[in-house]
């Protein structure tokens, strides 16, 4: 998989990753993930962190921790969904 920049590459990357150590897998649909990434990394360069561009971010860094991908929800999501929300992660 490619991607246009290199923030994108780099997160895609980690996220790869982190579905590995963590018993998931990204999804693999190529839209899906490239909506993904694009999206998170979007947040990364105007908020600062990689918030899942799925979850409305309240503007409260401490409470936003908790959407900064894998966001906290992911895990129950995947389990109980087969994705978690933005569909990057899958079972």
């Amino acid at each position: 998989m490619k991607f246009e920049g290199e923030l994108e590459e780099e997160f895609y990357q980690r996220s790869k990753k982190n579905a590995e150590a963590t018993g998931y897998k990204l999804n693999s649909d190529y839209d899906v993930i490239t909506t993904a990434v694009k999206g998170i990394c979007n947040n990364k360069r105007q908020f600062g962190e990689y918030y899942c561009f799925c979850q409305k971010r309240s503007g409260d860094v401490e409470k936003d921790k908790k959407i900064i991908c894998p966001c906290a929800a992911r895990s129950r999501d995947v389990e109980t969904r087969g994705a978690c929300r933005c569909g990057l992660y899958i079972k």
